[in-house]
């Protein structure tokens, strides 16, 4: 249900769609089970290079007539690599081998899940016509079962528009079995019982919606339409308490939110503020997710160039992210009490568009100069951690996610999202938590004495834009949504920016 394409509202502000083609198009299955398919027709054995002997990889794909060519095809392989042979009953086999625990280095998960994803690449293709079959190896399986979910979630993508693409076969999909590994042998299959092994379906599923809502073009995933799809997942999950309200349009004036309004009133599709809640009784701790959903950027009036427009689908990239996260955590009953607070515009440009010199009054009561039109993430961010910390009451941490800036992927690269956090012991738990998960994550730069004076305004409380763009600019972003936090505010706060991350 979650992956369902949302339908648009019947009202005069809907966004023409053209393309007739997504609605009609489904995307394969992936099932994460202790039993192997044996009717696969095509299998694919994973695991590093030591763990993917003769005999595991024989006795996985029940071949143990094809040693001779197994044999020859692991040895093909060095120290890592990717490699295929055809076996004796015109089953197709492809070996993925990864480095060696030793080989990688500190800042990576030991198990290579984006190198996973990058090996994958002909696994969408061959899932829509035949069952896939893959076995992961490894000696300490358990470890590796949802970075190794995610990886092959990401190699899976739920959205696609080609008209050549025919629909699913019969039997059609992608089965996910998980061995450990000790020494020569391959141990009895895990049992159905094993958490993991729903942690990793929930994992899997979070991913591939996020991924799912990103690849959507925006006359598909407009604020409307987006919006209707939090109310289903929501509506999904009324069992288990979730809830689900929105501010919208002018209420958002109203109430003060002038960062959201300011950069989405434009738009033929109002904007708005989307808000889910999860509330346990057995909750330990409280988080607020804020996420950044801009469907598209265009710039407003400071407009982007024709190249830098296209692919401003993905902006939404920091909501997509957070609501997936949502709905694995949900799915699997997590104890902790979750608030998603999402920000859903379109960046447009027409009569009532902001400018660049207008003055917006913040949900925090603080004024910001608009100096640039298109730095107009961290100002409905803003909004969404001021009203985490000052509506909700009893937050521990807020998590406000995004593709923020292109300065990021400078910083830390396309790999590792950037973050910031107000202490240590946080920042220490955020990338303890991309190296167990394989959703990597490295600190930037955190000294707000030092780097909010480039938003300094003459005429209002700040500016949304920096002076000087040399002088840590990522970091500035997050600096810029961290001071629309309330004073009052006694919880953590951690500033993630994954603008490269997230095509990965």
């Amino acid at each position: 249900k979650i992956f369902s394409q949302p339908t648009p509202p019947k009202h005069k502000a809907s966004i023409m769609n053209l393309n007739t083609t997504a609605a009609k198009i489904s995307a394969p299955e992936i099932v994460f089970s202790p039993s192997l398919r044996r009717d696969a027709k095509e299998f694919y054995v994973i695991g590093r290079k030591a763990g993917l002997t003769l005999e595991n990889v024989s006795s996985v794909t029940w071949a143990t007539n094809d040693k001779k060519s197994i044999e020859a095809l692991l040895n093909s392989i060095k120290e890592s690599g990717k490699a295929t042979t055809f076996l004796s009953d015109g089953r197709k086999l492809t070996v993925i081998a990864l480095p060696a625990e030793e080989k990688i280095s500190r800042n990576n998960h030991t198990f290579s899940p984006h190198e996973i994803t990058d090996s994958l690449d002909g696994l969408h293709s061959s899932a829509r016509e035949t069952l896939v079959q893959i076995c992961v190896i490894d000696k300490e399986i358990e470890k590796v079962m949802c970075p190794v979910a995610a990886a092959i979630g990401r190699a899976m993508p739920m959205y696609h528009s080609k008209s050549s693409l025919k629909e699913l076969a019969p039997t059609s999909g992608v089965n996910v079995t998980f061995y450990s590994d000790n020494g020569d042998k391959v141990p009895t299959q895990p049992s159905a019982e094993i958490p993991e092994w729903q942690t990793a379906s929930a994992v899997c599923n979070g991913v591939r919606l996020a991924a799912q809502l990103g690849d959507m073009p925006p006359a598909e995933l407009s604020p409307d339409t987006y919006a209707q799809k939090c109310q289903e997942i929501a509506s999904g999950f009324a069992a288990q308490g979730v809830t689900y309200t929105e501010i919208t349009g002018d209420d958002l004036r109203q109430k003060g939110y002038g960062g959201i309004m300011g950069v989405g009133m434009a738009a033929r599709c109002p904007p708005r503020m989307v808000i889910m809640s999860y509330s346990p009784a057995d909750a330990t701790e409280h988080i607020a997710l804020c996420g950044k959903g801009v469907v598209y950027d265009t710039g407003g009036l400071a407009l982007k160039s024709k190249v830098g427009m296209c692919g401003m689908k993905h902006d939404c990239g920091g909501s997509a992210g957070v609501l997936g996260g949502f709905v694995s955590a949900v799915t699997l009953g997590l104890p902790i009490k979750l608030t998603l607070i999402l920000a859903i515009v379109e960046n447009a440009i027409g009569p009532e568009s902001f400018r660049n010199d207008d003055i917006l009054t913040m949900k925090s009561g603080k004024t910001v100069e608009i100096n640039n039109t298109d730095a107009e993430g961290r100002l409905i961010l803003a909004d969404c951690v001021s009203h985490a910390s000052n509506q909700l009451g009893d937050v521990d941490l807020i998590v406000n996610m995004a593709t923020l800036t292109g300065a990021q992927c400078i910083t830390t690269g396309s790999c590792h999202a950037g973050i910031m956090t107000r202490t240590k012991a946080l920042e220490d738990r955020v990338v303890e938590a991309g190296l167990k998960s394989g959703d990597l994550t490295f600190p930037m730069l955190y000294a707000p004495e030092l780097l909010k004076k480039e938003f300094k305004s003459t005429v209002a409380d700040m500016k949304n834009s920096v002076a000087n763009r040399m002088n840590a600019q990522a970091s500035c972003a997050g600096h810029f949504i961290e001071s629309h936090i309330d004073d009052e505010y006694k919880g953590d706060w951690c500033h993630v920016d994954m603008a490269g991350s997230d095509s990965r």
